[in-house]
């Protein structure tokens, strides 16, 4: 008889961060519309907050320093949380169960801020707020490429809905030889570049862009930080990080 798991077993962790989400959308559809502007812009990551306008912003010099995460609460519609929320499922899940539910949500903070890092960077004093958790989820999807293909090369994808903890991780060096991690991450970048052609800057109601590809690449390469110790496989005696 065969042992494997249902196909849609969603770890608790990953079902609570989507419930968080949808709640926080809930809760502002449901206030009036100045508190909902309110809260949504002291909740959103704003780079004009770092170029002097800290005060004059909602939420003032504490949301300077928590806009960094709780821009990810914030979406700004159902099919943006919709989208965000399938592709948590997707990516989250695998993730969530190789490294456990706390250092899960330490990687999915960590890529969350260096998403609104990258975005700060490239956009220095823009007044436009960024809002949702595509930056994180993006870290996400890069830190499966470490062990997704692997996954493959060594029994299956089935691993990454049974046993990802068993799946090899793959090192920094392979990643980088690895052609089907290139081609994902080419496809990836060329998507985003679509975007910020297609779309404009968040101004203009378009993709934050930068926040994707600075949570991508954050997770790609800082994966293997998070890994818990005992459980670290590498495909070959290669550092992992």
């Amino acid at each position: 008889m065969s042992q494997h798991q249902p196909m849609f077993n969603v770890p608790r962790v990953v079902v609570a961060v989507a419930a968080l989400l949808v709640g926080v959308h809930v809760v502002l559809i449901l206030l009036p519309e100045g508190w909902e502007n309110w809260l949504t812009l002291t909740l959103a990551f704003i780079p004009a907050r770092y170029a002097g306008f800290a005060e004059a912003l909602p939420g003032g010099p504490i949301a300077a320093a928590t806009s960094f995460l709780t821009h990810t609460l914030v979406h700004g519609d159902l099919a943006h949380l919709m989208f965000n929320a399938a592709w948590l499922v997707v990516f989250g899940g695998a993730v969530a169960m190789r490294i456990g539910a706390i250092r899960f949500l330490l990687f999915f903070a960590f890529c969350a801020v260096a998403g609104a890092l990258t975005f700060l960077i490239l956009n220095p004093g823009l007044m436009a707020p960024v809002v949702g958790a595509s930056g994180a989820i993006s870290g996400l999807m890069g830190g499966t490429m470490r062990f997704l293909f692997s996954s493959l090369d060594h029994g299956g994808v089935w691993m990454l809905r049974e046993a990802p903890q068993r799946v090899p991780l793959m090192s920094i060096s392979q990643i980088l030889n690895d052609r089907r991690v290139l081609a994902v991450s080419g496809i990836f970048i060329l998507m985003n570049v679509l975007a910020m052609v297609g779309f404009g800057r968040v101004a203009a109601g378009g993709v934050a862009w930068e926040a994707h590809l600075g949570g991508y690449f954050a997770g790609l390469f800082a994966f293997g930080f998070f890994e818990p110790k005992q459980k670290v496989h590498s495909l070959d005696k290669q550092a992992l990080h």
